[in-house]
């Protein structure tokens, strides 16, 4: 991927027909933002709360935005200087949502699936508020994960009409075996300079994260040359100590993945990873704000200590959105059990992902004592940024009209992807 960012799915993207079931319960009033995306005269949006996650803007109740052929214009408090072509009777206007870490949802594992599959995800996310992504890809061999690069490559012109997907994100499989988690074992490999040159080669505008541990003989060579090659390294998976951790982000790391879970312990004497990524100004520490993976006190503990380095993901999977039952993980089976609040597991009872939406991710944020914009800029402004991207995750003029209405209770009432409708599907 080139140091712009350039995604896989560009714009425009069509209008997306139909709606799944329950994942909306409202419309958004006439005339619909879509008809925006070819006017010549801004069209004016009016919300009683406007997020613009741009760094000390916080919020503006109420607010307006112009935008005009897909691309903000105007941010501004209170009316227009005419009367809005849409006026959002409740709720807020916030940034679409930018979900670094996605394995699957609605039955599709992105691992193992097709154009199809592929598909139905990307127009099933902006549902959830997700109007961007990285398809997470997990441990495999080099020679299986290098024609899956290939594979996403060649789909990449088909997929249109909802979330933009902005490159892959490889986890593993360069990762400890003693914090596995839900990877296969038998497939987890040591960076050799020759494996990771031959999956940067590959990868070559399709690949922009790579989570590894450090720790693993020839895991710092590995940051050093992921991040030379313009690649975003995450430390994940991983039993490295606090300095350990310092050497990686002097190597060129810059994200944790999934803080606090498949990493060593914090301990008062060896903070190691977790510890050591919320004192450290270099590191985003990405997290699953599920309410299972990580408890609402440590949630408000990471944006405390981590302000403005917080990165709410999903790590969801092929369960995500789909009743209690089988699925698969990385071509591995795992099981939804019945329960609310339930996550998936594998046959040993690990936690085998989520089943987390991004627009509850930011909710669980908010309940667990985040402040509103601290939240909605964890999930949109704050993994732009890691992206390179200053075009999306944020309300300012200049950028992408992906925009979303949240309801009171901050679920997705409707989303727009570069001014052009894609939720609910009319």
């Amino acid at each position: 991927m080139s140091s712009s960012g350039a995604e896989l799915a560009g714009l425009p993207l069509g209008t997306l027909p139909g709606a799944p079931a329950g994942t909306v319960r409202d419309t958004p009033a006439e005339p619909q933002l879509h008809a925006a995306a070819s006017r010549d005269q801004p069209f004016l949006i009016w919300a009683p709360r406007v997020v613009p996650a741009t760094a000390g803007t916080g919020v503006l109740a109420p607010g307006h935005v112009a935008i005009r052929c897909g691309v903000i214009t105007e941010v501004a408090a209170g009316e227009p200087a005419r009367p809005p072509d849409l006026r959002l009777p409740s709720g807020l206007l916030a940034p679409g949502l930018i979900d670094l870490q996605l394995n699957g949802c609605v039955g599709v594992d992105l691992s193992h699936s097709d154009g199809r599959g592929w598909s139905k995800v990307v127009r099933h996310l902006p549902g959830t508020g997700t109007t961007a992504f990285l398809p997470t890809l997990l441990s495999a061999p080099v020679g299986q994960l290098v024609a899956a690069f290939r594979s996403v490559r060649d789909m990449a012109p088909q997929l249109s009409g909802g979330a933009r997907v902005l490159g892959l994100h490889l986890e593993g499989p360069f990762l400890a075996p003693g914090r596995a988690g839900a990877h296969t074992r038998e497939w987890l490999a040591e960076p050799t300079p020759a494996a990771v040159s031959r999956l940067v080669e590959a990868g070559a505008g399709v690949l922009r994260v790579v989570t590894l541990a450090p720790e693993v003989p020839g895991g710092m060579a590995a940051i050093a040359l992921l991040a030379a090659a313009g690649m975003l390294v995450s430390i994940g998976h991983s039993d490295a100590t606090g300095s350990q951790t310092v050497a990686a982000a002097d190597a060129g790391a810059r994200m944790v993945t999934h803080l606090f879970n498949a990493l060593r312990p914090f301990h008062h004497r060896e903070v190691g990873v977790a510890g050591q990524a919320l004192i450290d100004p270099r590191l985003t520490c990405g997290l699953i704000a599920d309410g299972r993976h990580v408890a609402p006190a440590a949630v408000a503990l990471a944006f405390a200590a981590a302000p403005g380095r917080v990165c709410l993901v999903t790590d969801s999977v092929s369960a995500a959105g789909m009743p209690p039952g089988r699925y698969a993980l990385g071509g591995t089976p795992i099981t939804l059990p019945r329960g609310e609040g339930e996550v998936p597991i594998r046959a040993d009872g690990t936690l085998a992902g989520s089943v987390l939406r991004m627009d509850q991710a930011v909710a669980n944020a908010v309940a667990a004592g985040v402040d509103l914009a601290q939240a909605v800029t964890a999930a949109t402004r704050v993994p732009a940024d890691l992206l390179g991207r200053p075009d999306l995750g944020r309300i300012a003029a200049g950028s992408a009209a992906d925009l979303l209405w949240l309801g009171d209770d901050l679920r997705t009432r409707a989303a727009w992807v570069g001014g052009r409708q894609v939720f609910p599907r009319s």
